[in-house]
């Protein structure tokens, strides 16, 4: 689980001219003795989500 723990998530938000925020929600590749111990789990990290644009809600 330690070695697991090293594969990090992260959401950026970038804001636009417009008022909306572009949502890119990404996870660091994992190291090579994590992708070992993934492929001996036969397990895969699915892929890249796609950038999404949102309307931030009123404060």
């Amino acid at each position: 689980m330690e070695k697991l723990a090293t594969v990090q998530m992260l959401d950026d938000v970038v804001p636009t001219t417009d008022g909306r925020e572009l949502l890119l929600i990404r996870r660091t590749e994992p190291g090579r003795d994590v992708q070992l111990l993934l492929d001996q789990l036969g397990l895969t990290f699915p892929p890249q989500p796609p950038p999404r644009l949102r309307v931030p809600r009123p404060s």
